[in-house]
Parts: structure tokens; sequence; C-alpha cells
């Protein structure tokens, strides 16, 4: 493990090992600092809106789905659901579906409930959806269950390497 994720662990930084090295690779040290750990679990984005005590759309939910078989993040705000046909439309490809924990840790190395929206172990394409831009400020896991960290929208999509597009499911 190199340096910047030891001392991380050391210093008892609330991140992810990994998530702390990808912060150090990216220039964002000064984000560990930000990050806030939790007792009880954040797993779902109304359980961070609360702890946080943020609106429940300021929540950014990095979500793993399959498209034709490979892995692809969403990136959506807490208070919506993903239209996977969009998705599908927008990839291009015949079928997306929401893909196993299993495939979530290996695609990413974090759990369902802890996936940050970058630092994941293999590279893949990020899908995020426009109205994250609508916040100021927006909180995304920062590894774990218990830990989240807020960052600006653009800035956090920008970093996960994100296309912006409409991929949220329509109220009738």
């Amino acid at each position: 493990m190199t340096t910047a994720a030891t001392d991380a662990e050391d210093e008892g930084c609330a991140a992810h090992p990994r998530f702390a090295e990808a912060l150090h690779e990216l220039g964002l040290d000064d984000l560990t600092a930000r990050i806030r750990r939790f007792p009880d679990a954040t797993r779902t984005a109304a359980e961070a809106a609360a702890a946080i005590g943020c609106e429940l759309s300021q929540i950014c939910k990095s979500l793993i789905f399959a498209a034709d078989g490979e892995p692809v993040l969403v990136l959506m705000d807490g208070a919506s659901r993903v239209d996977v046909e969009l998705v599908r439309e927008e990839l291009g490809v015949r079928k997306v579906t929401r893909a196993k924990a299993d495939v979530v840790r290996e695609t990413t190395g974090y759990a369902i409930g802890g996936v940050p929206p970058f630092g994941h172990r293999t590279r893949t394409r990020v899908l995020a959806d426009r109205p994250l831009l609508e916040h100021d400020l927006v909180w995304a896991a920062a590894g774990t269950p218990h830990t989240v960290f807020p960052m600006a929208p653009e800035a956090l999509v920008a970093h996960a390497g994100g296309t912006l597009v409409d991929v949220r499911e329509r109220t009738p």
C-alpha cells in the first residue's frame, strides 16, 4: 500500500484506504479532512441525508449497472431513480440491469452502500444525471457505508470522468 493510504489509516482517516489513495492521486488530499464518519451506516440515500442534515437530492448515489454485461457507473441524486431504459438508449446497448453485489465489489473494490463516485479498482464508463448540477454541494460515499464527503457536483462529475445525461425516471 502506498504512503498516502497508510498515512490516512494511521491518522484515523474515515475514508476507505483505496479512496484515500484516489484522493491523493487526484491532488485532493485536503478533502480527506472533510470526510464525515457516522456511527450508524449511511447505506441508503435517506440514511445519509438524515445523518448529514441535507436534502435527499443532495446525496449522490453511485450505482453500478451491467450494460450488455459490462459494468457502468451511474451517478444519480438521492431523491431520484435511474430509468434503465434511458441508460440503455444512452449507451446503445441491448440490455441494462442492476449489477449483482459481487460484480459491484469486483468492479469498484467497494461494497454496495459505500461505493464512491471515483477511486475504483477498474475503470468504467460513468454517466452522471444532469440534475445533480442543480446543487452547490452534494454528498457521496467515501468508500464505506459509514462515510461521506462533500464536493461541488461539477468537480465530482469531472473527477469521476462522467458524461452528463438525463437518465432519471420521470414521474407521471
